[in-house]
């Protein structure tokens, strides 16, 4: 069970040293994900100008913040696919202690280089989540640093719930958010934030479908799982962490998917209209807005207006993600 309140969360909201991320809007995707008869207003939480590019600083910074100084000095160690090694990095370079990060070998080499550029170790490993959680288990026990999981975490998932504070003090009478799921952490944060503030907004998740097992957890509810995870949205392809998966069904009200070519043409979109170089996962939440018939068939039996989308983060190597868009262009 989790015991994070939101007091957890506005103590944390006081504690880290992060950007306030503006919010930006878009008439041309607010014309793309309106129907004629159900207007919608998109509010995109620009997570990707946070410090080291992704909303992850805030977990990780307060993770840190929250270690006594005899657990400090060993460092601290996690796995991460790219976006939570940085910001763990950052947060124990900024408090002068050591990190050690597990990284799958399909990491992006952007993600790799801001590690290393934190002053981090990397230690590689198979892109297996069990393999990754074995490797990470091995060097703490070797070098008694604390294990600062990416979204299992209470500190890590009040760190992220600040998003939610933030965003509703920027846009009034939210009707709805939307947020990209991987582990779960961003999500299970900012839904008890954002019940807790305003108990009538809906909070849906969005996933691709390609690694659907949040949507499949939350469908059956019971626990499932990706054997094998690939999608161009690397940052979201671990399973739902435990944390997430006893809260989901308390503040989430659905998760929606979208396919590969989907979360390209919306980041193809959203660079190209909004002059914002965000990474695959975080148009995952703006592919849902606008190419998802279910999620816009429950905007408009809900008569939700606003929206607030949260995006993510920015590390994406441009080469890359050009060649994507060209890929995936009709």
């Amino acid at each position: 069970m989790s015991s994070i309140t939101i007091d957890n969360i506005i103590q944390a909201s006081e504690r880290i040293q992060v950007h306030r991320t503006p919010v930006q809007t878009c008439t041309a995707l607010d014309d793309l994900a309106s129907e004629p008869d159900a207007p919608v207003e998109l509010f995109f939480k620009c997570e990707l100008l946070q410090k080291t590019g992704s909303f992850k600083f805030r977990g990780a910074s307060n993770a840190v913040a929250l270690l006594s100084d005899q657990e400090a000095a060993n460092g601290v160690v996690t796995h991460s696919s790219g976006n939570h090694a940085q910001a763990l990095a950052l947060a124990a370079r900024n408090r002068g202690i050591p990190a050690y990060i597990v990284m799958p070998t399909t990491t992006p080499d952007i993600k790799k280089a801001a590690v290393l550029g934190f002053g981090a170790n990397i230690i590689e490993c198979q892109p297996i989540q069990a393999v990754r959680e074995k490797t990470a288990e091995e060097v703490r026990l070797k070098t008694n640093a604390t294990l600062i999981h990416p979204f299992n975490n209470p500190n890590v998932i009040a760190g992220q719930g600040t998003i939610a504070l933030e965003l509703l003090s920027q846009v009034k009478d939210l009707d709805a958010i939307l947020i990209p799921v991987g582990g779960g952490g961003m999500l299970t944060g900012m839904s008890i934030a954002a019940k807790a503030l305003k108990p009538g907004i809906k909070v849906f998740a969005a996933e691709p479908a390609a690694v659907d097992d949040t949507y499949r957890s939350f469908t059956n509810k019971e626990r499932a799982t990706n054997e094998i995870a690939k999608s161009v949205a690397d940052g979201l392809l671990t399973n739902l962490g435990d944390i997430a998966f006893s809260e989901i069904h308390k503040n989430v009200d659905g998760v929606y998917t979208v396919s590969e070519k989907e979360i390209i043409r919306a980041m193809e979109l959203v660079w190209g209209r909004m002059k914002l170089c965000i990474e695959a996962s975080a148009a995952v939440g703006v592919a849902v807005a606008l190419y998802n018939q279910d999620f816009k068939e429950i905007v408009k039996k809900e008569s939700i207006q606003r929206i607030g989308v949260v995006l993510c983060g920015g590390n994406v190597d441009l080469v890359k993600a050009t060649e994507l868009f060209q890929k995936y262009r009709e």
